[in-house]
């Protein structure tokens, strides 16, 4: 029951992000994302995923998991559009 409540909690949490994920995809628009606070909260969920795989614990791991998709595709784009901004500016 423990567990259950876990994953439900983690997903219902974890899911928020997919959203956000969706629009930055679709619109490929990223100047008002943080760099910094994407940068360390992908970071930290990876961080739980491997306490969850090395504590065995089921919800920590699938919850950190349905976060980590969606941040991490976020982050993906923010640094693409990080470099091709440098690369504008250092072309001027």
């Amino acid at each position: 029951m423990m567990i259950a409540l876990g994953i439900i909690a983690g997903i219902c949490t974890s899911i928020s992000f997919i959203p956000q994920a969706l629009i930055t995809i679709r619109t490929k628009e990223t100047k008002n994302i943080s760099f910094i606070t994407y940068f360390l909260f992908t970071l930290g969920v990876l961080i739980w995923v491997i306490y969850g795989l090395l504590k065995h614990d089921t919800a920590v791991f699938l919850t950190n998991i349905v976060t980590f998709v969606p941040t991490i595709i976020i982050l993906l784009l923010k640094v693409r559009d990080m470099l091709k901004e440098r690369k504008l500016t250092t072309n001027k």
